[in-house]
């Protein structure tokens, strides 16, 4: 693997298969009576987040903790960043510290390679969440959460199943971050939602990812038909700017993932969503709640997920 994890295009099929299946073996370690490993003893990873998170955070946080690793938790509130401190005086602040590994959310596109690619940190760059670009580790456990309940019936892999990711496309790292990740496993993608929320997609797969295997289209039925699996996606009212939606109520009766809707996928389809929800909104209280779906055991699997890639990127001592 590469030193850093900034994108999920820096990772390659044989390293995406090696996350996953180191993932499985550390999954077990949750229905132990003592959760940790010395994998990382001695090594200290720090959380540098610049936006608020619930499920990232501490995800990383459990997964640091459980290989026994030093944890450093750091919150621009209540930091010097009030004072005016840069990316660059806190990273070198955290270098003096002795880092091994940087697990960076931040509100600017890009601020994650400009990190890793500065020469301020000698530590391994983990990419949490950057702006709208990319979140490549919530593509990996989303993609290991499909790969535990549709390999085993398709030959263990992924190849050739249909998964539908329904909502706010345009400001969705998440969505971004699995397209790489889902084309790369052989799935047949379709992404759906209004069109003013799928805007560049189809100059974006031209320009970045020529060759992936996925559409684009506004109808929800057409995206939903015999689906393996399903993924709503979060309206982000924050980032988006006024026009794109008539409401709210609109988008719901066009686009929430309802059990009527999600009835023309297969009987065996999983419904998920990379979390936080409105729920109500892109999807239906008892479709989240349901049978079919995956979304408690998605934030499970994000443990496992990240306790493998801090294993195989901080457990390396490097020059």
């Amino acid at each position: 693997m590469k030193r850093h994890l900034l994108s999920a295009a820096d990772l390659s099929r044989d390293d995406a298969e090696l996350v996953l299946r180191t993932a499985e073996e550390l999954r077990s370690l949750a229905d132990r009576p003592i959760k940790k490993l010395p994998a990382l003893r001695g090594r200290t990873v720090v959380n540098l987040f610049f936006e608020d998170s619930t499920r990232t955070r501490i995800s990383f946080e459990a997964a640091a903790k459980r290989l026994s690793a030093d944890v450093i938790n750091f919150s621009a509130k209540g930091s010097s960043l009030s004072k005016g401190e840069s990316l660059k005086d806190t990273a070198l602040t955290l270098e003096a510290m002795g880092c091994d590994a940087v697990v960076i959310r931040h509100g600017a596109s890009g601020a994650p390679h400009r990190l890793a690619n500065s020469g301020w940190v000698r530590a391994s760059v983990v990419n949490a969440g950057d702006g709208t670009h990319e979140h490549p580790t919530q593509a990996l456990l989303d993609a290991f959460t499909m790969w535990r309940h549709l390999g085993p019936r398709n030959g263990g892999t992924l190849d050739g199943q249909r998964i539908a990711i329904v909502g706010d496309v345009l400001h969705s790292r998440v969505a971004r971050s699995n397209i790489w990740t889902l084309t790369a496993a052989g799935v047949d993608l379709w992404l759906c939602g209004p069109a003013t929320l799928l805007r560049g997609l189809d100059a974006w797969a031209l320009r970045g990812a020529a060759g992936r295997r996925f559409r684009v289209t506004t109808s929800i039925d057409d995206a939903l038909r015999d689906a393996d699996a399903v993924m709503a996606l979060r309206i982000q009212k924050e980032r988006m700017a006024s026009g794109l939606l008539p409401s709210l109520r609109e988008y719901t009766a066009r686009y929430g993932l309802t059990a009527e809707r999600v009835a023309l996928a297969k009987p065996d389809a999983v419904v998920m969503h990379p979390g936080p929800m409105n729920e109500g909104v892109e999807i239906a209280a008892d479709v989240a709640a349901g049978a079919q779906s995956l979304i408690e055991e998605q934030v499970r699997n994000g443990v496992a997920v990240r306790m493998a890639l801090l294993y195989l990127l901080a457990g390396v001592r490097r020059a």
